[in-house]
């Protein structure tokens, strides 16, 4: 119930910033949605799909041997029919689209996911620490060198006929960059081997998450305004104070690599280790709530954890929806209907097939157990017809 909700929220965050005003047209500041829900909806998503993997590949004790090859092959097809989705989706959007699409940049979060699926807690959270401060070294370190920006919103024609300019993007230079995302689903990963179920490591995830935030920021404000960073960043570009000051609230398009001193920005979407770390101390604190409420009010929850299971139906009809850019001129209103209706049909798909929660748990679980079966199959088929090549 605590993740289904953690999810349904991180949902609600992302349609909240693609439907809702970024800021305030009577005072030109941030507005609140901008403030509660950049960068960190996105850094939920990310995390929560590590826990879902986790879970599903064994929990506390993964998976090992056949099984375990069954649950990668299984994650492959996965991440390629996510891909394709999002692939079709790029395809209803316009050049300046209502909305940046991360469900192709979700394929290849899977697929980089494979190889750390059979690993334990701690390989997990010291190779997130390496992703979060390597990989926005390498996106400022080797940027001048990357192909161009394909779009906003990669489509199939992109990929086939630019295929190293839209890796770069999902890689490194991408609205959702795989490689710092990384970070996230691979703590996710690391939280979903952890007995997740007991109090003390739900209030530990609270008390780190908040920690882990508040460093983050406080660390960014010390290095740009006590220790000289921010007329370091002055100096380096040709960027007045007003631009700049525009820079550290809505972020650059890229990640500028002028001097190194932009990775002490902790902005959202700059994908600098700061930001990184403070996005994902908010989502840790979240999940952890969540958790410890989950068990105590979940009736309240139940809209948000409808949603949350059902969270790939409704980001993709929300997403052809926003295609048709109708929106615009009543946002509020907009984003009421968007929630309204994903609320409203989770909540009644939840009531007419979760009525009975044993049985539709054992539905899921047989279909779980069939994708295996099939998948250690087709693993072992592989391995009778390679051992026969080499008897040949």
């Amino acid at each position: 119930m605590g993740i289904d909700a953690a999810r349904g929220l991180a949902l609600i965050g992302l349609m909240a910033i693609h439907l809702l005003p970024a800021w305030n047209e009577e005072t030109g500041e941030a507005s609140w949605s901008w403030r509660l829900f950049s960068g960190d909806s996105a850094a939920l998503f990310a995390l929560l799909a590590g826990v879902g993997l986790a879970l599903t590949s064994g929990g506390r004790h993964p998976h090992e041997g056949r099984t375990m090859t069954a649950d990668r092959i299984g994650l492959v097809v996965r991440a390629v029919l996510i891909a394709i989705v999002g692939l079709w989706i790029g395809t209803l959007m316009s050049e300046d689209p209502p909305a940046y699409n991360i469900l192709i940049y979700y394929g290849v979060f899977f697929l980089l996911a494979i190889p750390f699926l059979h690993a334990g807690p701690k390989a997990l959270f010291i190779s997130a620490v390496l992703f979060g401060v390597v990989s926005p070294m390498l996106m400022q370190g080797l940027q001048d060198g990357l192909p161009e920006f394909v779009s906003y919103n990669p489509t199939f024609t992109d990929l086939l006929t630019q295929p190293g300019a839209t890796a770069s993007q999902l890689l490194l230079t991408g609205t959702y960059p795989a490689l710092p995302y990384m970070t996230y689903l691979l703590v996710g990963l690391g939280l979903g081997r952890l007995n997740l179920r007991k109090t003390e490591v739900q209030a530990r995830l609270v008390v780190v998450g908040v920690g882990l935030a508040i460093f983050a920021q406080t660390t960014s404000y010390v290095l740009l305004y006590a220790l000289g960073g921010y007329q370091r960043l002055l100096d380096a570009s040709s960027m007045g104070e007003h631009e700049l000051e525009d820079v550290l609230v809505w972020g650059p398009d890229s990640l500028p690599t002028e001097t190194v001193w932009w990775l002490a920005v902790a902005t959202p979407h700059t994908n600098t280790p700061l930001a990184i770390a403070a996005s994902l101390g908010v989502s840790l604190a979240v999940l952890g709530v969540f958790l410890l409420i989950g068990p105590k009010i979940g009736a309240w929850l139940l809209p948000l954890s409808a949603m949350g299971v059902m969270t790939l139906t409704l980001y993709t009809v929300h997403l052809v929806a926003l295609s048709f850019e109708a929106h615009y001129e009543l946002p509020y209103l907009w984003f009421m209907v968007h929630l309204a209706v994903a609320a409203l049909f989770a909540v009644a798909w939840h009531r007419s097939l979760g009525v009975n929660r044993i049985a539709s748990r054992r539905v899921s679980e047989n279909f779980r157990w069939l994708m295996r079966r099939a998948s250690v199959a087709a693993s072992t088929s592989s391995g009778v017809r390679s051992a026969a090549r080499s008897t040949r």
